[in-house]
C-alpha cells in the first residue's frame, strides 16, 4: 500500500517537472507546473476509477472503439467518391469518426463479459459426461464429508476449487481464534486428501469476478460460467443459487436421504449415553448422530439395551426417535414375548456404543 502511494506521488511529480522543463504551454514555469500536476492527478483519478471495472469490460470497450474507428475510416474513405460539398463532407467525416468509435466503445463495454476465458471456452466446448463441473464452497470443504464421498466413488466429473475459496480458507487458518484456526487447517487438510484420492479430477480455478464482492455470489457466477453445480452445506447459498438458476448439491440433504428408515414398533439395540430432560428418560445416539430418547432408561445409562420405537419425529433440524426400554424381567413373563411379536416388532441392526465424536454432540 505504501509503495503504491509513493509511486503515485513520484508519477505526479515527474509529470509536473516534465511540463516545467518542456514548457508545452505559454505563461512561464508556474502555469506549466500546475497543468502538469493537474494532468497527473486526472490520470490517477482515472486509474482509481478503473479498479472497480472488470478487465473484461475494459478490453471489450477498447476492442469496440477500435472496431468503430476502423469502420468509420473505411466509410469516410468510400465517401470520397460521393459528390458532396466540401463543408458537408468534412462534417460527415467528423461525425462518423466521432460517433462510430463512441458507439463501439459503449457496446464493447456492455458486452465485455463474453471475453471472460470461461465463457469463451464454453462456446467451443462440447458437453460430455466426463466434463461435469462441481464447484466446492468453503463450508463443504471444512465439513470434510465430501472427501469420504469422493473415496466412495459417488462423485464424477471435475471438482473445481476457486482461488478465492482457497484465500478464504487461508485467512481462516491464520485466524487468531484457535477454534476458527483449527477449522481452516482442517479444510486445507481435506483438500489435500481429495487431491490424493484416485479417480477424482481436481482443478484449481483462477477465474475471478472483480465486480462481485461476496464469495457466495462469486461461486454462483463461476458455476454459471462453467455450467456446473455448487456443492455446499450453506442453507442460504443453496436458496440463492436455486433462485438464480444454478444447480446445488447439498451434503446435508444427501445425509438426510441416506439415514436408515425406522418405523414405530421396531426393536433397536442402542447405548444409553446420558440422562434425558424428562423424568426417568435416557438419551442415545445412532451412528449418523440421530438422537434417540428412551423412556424408563435412566437407570440404564452407560449400558447397551433393547428398546421399542414408539414414534419418529422429523424436523427441519433433523430426525428424532422416541422409544421405551424393553425390561428383560417383563419380557420373561408368560405372554410378554407373544405380545411383543403380536405388535409387529422387527429386529433392527445393532447400534454400537458411540464414538468420541458422538459423545461430543
Amino acid at each position: 500500500m505504501a509503495w503504491s502511494v509513493v509511486a503515485r506521488i513520484l508519477f505526479v511529480a515527474a509529470l509536473a517537472y516534465s511540463a516545467v522543463q518542456l514548457r508545452p504551454w505559454p505563461g512561464g514555469d508556474v502555469p506549466n507546473l500546475a497543468i502538469g500536476a493537474a494532468l497527473g492527478g486526472l490520470t490517477l483519478w482515472l486509474e482509481i476509477g478503473l479498479r472497480a471495472v472488470a478487465i473484461s469490460r475494459i478490453v471489450g470497450a477498447l476492442l469496440g472503439g477500435a472496431l468503430g474507428l476502423v469502420i468509420a475510416t473505411t466509410v469516410t474513405a468510400a465517401m470520397q467518391w460521393a459528390n458532396l460539398a466540401e463543408g458537408r463532407a468534412r462534417f460527415v467525416d467528423g461525425l462518423l469518426l466521432l460517433a462510430l468509435p463512441y458507439l463501439g466503445l459503449a457496446a464493447g463495454a456492455r458486452t465485455g463479459d463474453w471475453l471472460e476465458p470461461a465463457k469463451l471456452l464454453a462456446l467451443f466446448r462440447t458437453p460430455g459426461p466426463g466434463r461435469r463441473y462441481k464447484v466446492l464452497d468453503t463450508s463443504v470443504i471444512i465439513d470434510g464429508r465430501i472427501a469420504d464421498i469422493c473415496e466412495s466413488g459417488f462423485v464424477d466429473g471435475t471438482l473445481v476449487i476457486p482461488q478465492f475459496v482457497l484465500k478464504e480458507l487461508q485467512l481462516i487458518a491464520d485466524s487468531s481464534d484457535s477454534a476458527r484456526r483449527n477449522r481452516g487447517r482442517r479444510g486445507l487438510d481435506i483438500l489435500q486428501k481429495i487431491q490424493k484420492t484416485s479417480g477424482i479430477e481436481v482443478s484449481i480455478s483462477d477465474l475471478d469476478f472483480p465486480d462481485v464482492r461476496e464469495v457466495d455470489l462469486k461461486l454462483i457466477e463461476l458455476a454459471r460460467a462453467l455450467e456446473g453445480k455448487i456443492v455446499t452445506n450453506d442453507f442460504n447459498l443453496n436458496k440463492v443459487a436455486q433462485l438464480r438458476g444454478v444447480a446445488v448439491l447439498n451434503i446435508n440433504e444427501l445425509a438426510n436421504a441416506l439415514k436408515p428408515v425406522v418405523l414405530p414398533g421396531e426393536i433397536m439395540n442402542v447405548f444409553v449415553l446420558k440422562e434425558g430432560k424428562e423424568h426417568n428418560q435416557g438419551v442415545a445416539y445412532l451412528d449418523d448422530g440421530t438422537m434417540v430418547v428412551v423412556d424408563n432408561a435412566r437407570r440404564m445409562i452407560g449400558k447397551t439395551i433393547d428398546i421399542v420405537v414408539t414414534s419418529v419425529l422429523q424436523t427441519t433440524a433433523g430426525k428424532m426417535i422416541f422409544g421405551r426400554f424393553v425390561d428383560p424381567a417383563l419380557s420373561a413373563q408368560p405372554g410378554a414375548a407373544a405380545a411383543l411379536e403380536g405388535d409387529g416388532h422387527r429386529r433392527s441392526r445393532t447400534v454400537p456404543a458411540p464414538t468420541q465424536a458422538a459423545v461430543g454432540k
